[in-house]
């Protein structure tokens, strides 16, 4: 007997698998970074400094433009962010969350300006 398998459903159910385990390996570590907040925040600061100085350097490679200076603005800007809620201290979630922006930001001008 041969059975038909619907590949939408299949789809959908393997999205909604990974969607969760996506957001329970962000709340497990939203978790631990409440926790040790204290020893987080110093390793955010420098982590997010290195990787927004790093995409400065990768956007500084390809120019000083409109485009460029405009990405430089988005970068300083959201490592300025990020270092403003820590000093001001903000709940941890806004902060983890800033955190996660901030670098995700970096990484893809990163990757961007070293394609380009």
């Amino acid at each position: 007997m041969i059975s038909v398998i619907n590949v939408s459903l299949v789809t959908e159910v393997n999205l909604y698998n990974k969607i969760t385990e996506i957001m329970t390996l962000y709340q497990k570590t939203l978790d631990d970074f409440q926790m040790n907040y204290v020893g987080y925040a110093p390793l955010v600061v420098i982590g997010q400094s290195c990787f927004g100085a790093a995409a400065v350097m990768y956007v500084q490679e390809n120019g000083i433009g409109f485009i460029q200076l405009f990405q430089m603005l988005v970068v300083i800007l959201t490592c300025m962010m990020l270092n403003v809620c820590i000093l001001s201290q903000q709940a941890p979630k806004l902060i983890f969350n800033f955190t996660i922006c901030s670098v995700a930001l970096s990484i893809l001008l990163i990757v961007l300006n070293t394609l380009i």
